[in-house]
């Protein structure tokens, strides 16, 4: 049997390889999540690239094993009247991080660059005043002490159209296609030029672009967590193994009966 390949040609990845892979890239996450709070480090992880992409995917693993606590996730939806009016970033800084703890952004500030710049949600102005501003802010990031991380993630017109197709015809998935999805697909070329500008404006040295090859979703989430592993050095703090206490004796503690409680119906 014939294994299948990307949109490029190139051979898949095995599933049976990739979750052996997955699972001990997830444990390295663990260990880092561990060395994280105890150093007390903050970290900001950006996650931009086309619709459809596969950037939620790689979000999910990295979060599945780890603990909501310390590794949030922020995806904003579209500003309130309200926020409209606040500087660009103020939204964002609400999100970021504390000590010990990691944000990864679903989308980020750059929405200004790309969609918002793409469909005319900001002005010419609010545009090159953001251009401007992104790398100066971003700076700041960095010498507040954030560790700031970003991933483009890349994908081919055709593993693009590929993709969406998959979600128009599968009911379970058609929710991730929203309308701005719909007209990123009329404005690839737009939403290039977009990026292309975008990072010649804001792939600074102190936060440089990492560009993720996104055609196959397999690799493109091993090939991300091994990066992201990778830019923080860290070591095994997991503490020893808890021993259990005793549990108290039920000594003069009566179970009220069964029949007082409301269950949930046992349909499987």
């Amino acid at each position: 049997m014939a294994k299948k390949e990307t949109s490029e040609g190139r051979p898949k990845l095995g599933r049976r390889t990739f979750e052996k892979e997955l699972q001990r890239l997830q444990r390295e996450l663990v260990l880092l999540q561990e060395y994280i709070k105890h150093k007390g480090l903050k970290v900001v992880v950006v996650f931009e690239g086309r619709d459809a992409a596969g950037k939620g995917g790689v979000i999910k693993r990295i979060t599945e094993r780890t603990s909501p606590r310390a590794w949030r996730i922020a995806a904003l939806a579209a500003p309130t009247e309200r926020e409209r009016t606040q500087w660009y970033f103020q939204r964002y800084v609400a999100h970021l991080p504390a000590a010990g703890e990691m944000v990864l952004f679903d989308r980020s500030w750059y929405n200004r660059a790309g969609v918002e710049r793409v469909m005319g949600f900001c002005t010419e102005e609010e545009y090159q005043e953001f251009m401007r501003s992104c790398p100066e802010f971003e700076r700041m990031l960095v010498r507040s002490g954030i560790i700031l991380i970003k991933y483009w993630f890349s994908v081919s017109d055709a593993e693009q159209e590929k993709r969406f197709q998959a979600r128009v015809n599968d009911p379970m998935r058609r929710w991730k296609l929203s309308p701005m999805d719909l007209q990123s697909r009329e404005r690839w070329v737009e939403y290039s030029r977009a990026k292309d500008d975008m990072f010649a404006h804001t792939d600074i040295k102190q936060a440089p672009w990492y560009v993720v090859d996104a055609n196959d979703k397999r690799r493109a989430r091993l090939n991300c967590i091994s990066h992201l592993l990778s830019m923080i050095p860290y070591e095994d703090l997991i503490p020893p193994p808890l021993e259990l206490p005793e549990r108290q004796d039920d000594v003069h503690y009566v179970r009220p009966p069964i029949t007082d409680q409301t269950f949930v119906p046992e349909v499987y």
